[in-house]
């Protein structure tokens, strides 16, 4: 199978590349992680005005119209430039359900101005008691004439203080667990009843605790279907982890690459440490690992793109997979650099820190092999 990149997407790839090198070091990094947003609106509109927010959106609601693999490709080199701008949040996720809801009030008003970096968005799905299962909503929702009453909590949204709009899960019908009964809705976060608590996370982006207390909203707010949210949710979510596990793919590969250099520099005994041969081996290790991923991502984005039966046990088990590894690679390369791999002055313990929690967006590892098991044995 040919995996060479055609014109455009080496146009893409590249273009991302050159600007991230020669504006986004590790020094700007740092400081934007220490802004009170955690990320900056100077890039943010940067990435507008190069159109790469408008990739992955369909060219039917105005956007560019890319493939799953054309967003894999910017967020392998966000993971190896470690971006903080909420691209995930605001434009796979918030931005996506908007896009693919039919809801043509929030097509025409909220879309727009999210692809051109005038809004932020935010998917508050996450619940303290659901654990890493997505169906569990306690949040409810009730219709009220021609209005919508919500009320509910979501914990550690991301993006979710510096979000304008929220993409919430709320449960109109049916027990907390099931997928049927969800509805999605899209709500301002500036509404009276919507309170936002920010939350410093491990990695230097940002994520909020949410209450809804008595929110009400028109009766246009449902992005999609009501009670058939999960529907619209599920395969955003999914086209969320291909990306994510491609931001995984350019750390671990970027992690590999600056434990390399660091040993043919770092002396030891008089004799650069690149040289002894059980340090060798557990880098040819951190190599196959990101080798390994990459075989994992691109398959899951094939069988993901046609459509195959087993496409969603492959992304579990993709899932899982560059997660675990993403955890060995961070841990071997702040070994390999010493001491020094734990201080907050070297790039590589914030590179480890953010597999870390990417490892644990939409199921860990051993949530995502359970749900391999139980797709497998479903087919």
């Amino acid at each position: 199978m040919d995996f060479s990149l055609h014109e455009e997407q080496t146009l893409l790839k590249d273009s991302v590349t050159r600007y991230l090198e020669s504006n986004y070091d590790f020094a700007e990094r740092r400081r934007i992680a220490g802004t009170a947003s955690g990320f900056s609106t100077e890039h943010w509109q940067q990435f507008a005005e190069f159109g790469w927010l408008t990739v992955p959106i369909a060219e039917s609601v105005g956007g560019y119209g890319g493939r799953i693999e054309d967003t894999a490709l910017m967020m392998e080199a966000f993971g190896r430039a470690l971006v903080l701008e909420p691209f995930r949040d605001t434009i796979l996720l918030a931005g996506q359900l908007i896009a693919r809801s039919g809801n043509a009030a929030a097509v025409e008003t909220v879309l727009p101005a999210i692809m051109a970096g005038e809004h932020q968005g935010a998917l508050a799905a996450h619940e303290r008691h659901g654990r890493q299962n997505l169906c569990h909503v306690e949040t409810r929702v009730e219709r009220r004439g021609e209005q919508w009453l919500l009320n509910g909590s979501k914990a550690l949204v991301s993006n979710g203080a510096a979000a304008d709009s929220l993409v919430v899960t709320a449960r109109e019908a049916g027990a907390t667990r099931d997928s049927s009964g969800i509805s999605l809705l899209l709500v301002p976060g500036d509404l009276p009843g919507v309170n936002r608590q920010a939350v410093p996370m491990m990695d230097g982006s940002r994520a909020a605790q949410i209450t809804f207390d008595n929110v009400t909203l028109s009766a246009d707010a449902v992005l999609g279907a009501p009670g058939c949210g999960w529907a619209l949710l599920e395969p955003v979510v999914q086209e969320a982890r291909i990306a994510s596990c491609a931001e995984a793919l350019g750390i671990i590969e970027i992690l590999g690459e600056k434990t390399v250099e660091y040993a043919r520099t770092r002396s030891q005994f008089g004799t650069p440490i690149g040289s002894f041969q059980a340090l060798q081996h557990r880098m040819v290790d951190m190599f196959i690992a990101a080798q390994q991923s990459r075989s994992m991502l691109y398959r899951a984005i094939c069988e993901y793109q046609q459509d195959e039966d087993s496409a969603p046990a492959t992304l579990a088990a993709m899932k899982s997979f560059i997660g675990r590894r993403g955890r060995e690679v961070g841990a071997e390369a702040i070994q390999l650099h010493g001491g020094m791999g734990m201080t907050d002055e070297l790039d590589i313990g914030h590179y480890a820190k953010r597999l870390m929690m990417l490892h644990q967006l939409f199921g860990d590892s051993d949530a995502a092999r359970a749900e391999f098991c139980a797709r497998s044995y479903a087919a």
